[in-house]
């Protein structure tokens, strides 16, 4: 009689092991350095190792992949007709490249942001604290993590681009291309900083996933990211002024509209202004979050 072999289903206990033993041998790479390595090449070795599991997880998500490329697609297909039929002949320009380039600085500043929150999930595995007692900087950790995610971040943006060149019109040349390379890379470390300041508010991922949407859903109707903000009552004016996202949307327009006819209707601010607040920003959270991140770790 023959005996019919099987193969067991992984169990939830099995893929525990897993990603314990992954989260090991990402442990060992960090802490055991070559013996003939020197620190600065030990530290980037460490930053690649962070960056590079956080693209990892990405991939292996099979479902949220997928979502990440729908999402784009229904949202700008679902703003299309709205838009157009109740702003397009009254702004004298293309709303909806008005809202991909929107879409754009959204999609690299947020999901950079909310990946950096994903050091809370780590935390209650105390994987961060493994990784706090790690012979490398604090802020090589915090650079690896930023890292990951604006590589994932730029991914997502590249499929919003080729929507908006091949869908709608997208007005970008080959050099406008080129410059939007390190500003879209620019926007990703704002957003990532952003978030490395909102980790040392929250004690677990649940909290975070409950206030982020409060502090992001401001930004998105108040920096441009869709509608124009031109003509605003002047207390929502004000507002659009203090909100981050604003300043790397427009930045992003500046580029991007560069030598366009539409150029003076669509912005709001020159380059040079909005480079300055972007960068200002983005190293003051940084600096500032990556301290009370690593004074809330030492605490615990």
């Amino acid at each position: 009689m023959a005996t019919l072999s099987h193969q067991s289903t992984p169990t939830p206990s099995a893929a525990t092991a897993t990603e314990a033993s992954r989260r090991d041998e990402l442990l060992r790479h960090i802490l055991e350095p070559k013996p003939a390595q020197r620190p600065l090449n030990h530290t980037w070795n460490a930053i690649v190792t962070i960056a590079a599991r956080d693209i990892m997880r990405y991939l292996r998500d099979r479902t949220f992949l997928l979502f990440s490329i729908i999402m784009p697609i229904l949202l700008i297909l679902g703003l299309e007709g709205p838009l157009q039929s109740n702003f397009g002949q009254a702004a004298g320009y293309s709303l909806m490249s008005f809202a991909v380039t929107g879409m754009l600085a959204m999609t690299l500043y947020q999901y950079t942001l909310q990946s950096i929150l994903s050091l809370l999930e780590d935390r209650e595995s105390d994987f961060t604290q493994e990784l706090l007692i790690a012979p490398v900087s604090r802020y090589a950790l915090i650079f690896g993590k930023i890292l990951g995610a604006s590589a994932v971040a730029l991914l997502q943006g590249l499929l919003v681009l080729l929507l908006g060149i091949f869908f709608f019109g997208f007005p970008v040349s080959f050099w406008s291309l080129l410059l939007l390379i390190p500003v879209a890379l620019l926007i990703c470390f704002s957003g990532g900083a952003l978030g490395v300041l909102l980790l040392s508010l929250f004690n677990s991922q649940r909290s975070a996933n409950q206030a982020i949407p409060l502090l992001l859903f401001p930004q998105f109707f108040l920096s441009g990211i869709f509608i124009p903000m031109r003509d605003l009552p002047w207390y929502l004016d004000l507002l659009s002024k203090i909100i981050p996202m604003r300043y790397a949307v427009d930045l992003l327009r500046n580029v991007v509209y560069s030598g366009q006819p539409e150029y003076g209707k669509v912005v709001l601010e020159g380059p040079a202004i909005n480079l300055v607040v972007v960068c200002a920003l983005t190293l003051l959270c940084l600096v500032v979050g990556t301290i009370l991140f690593v004074r809330s770790e030492r605490e615990r």
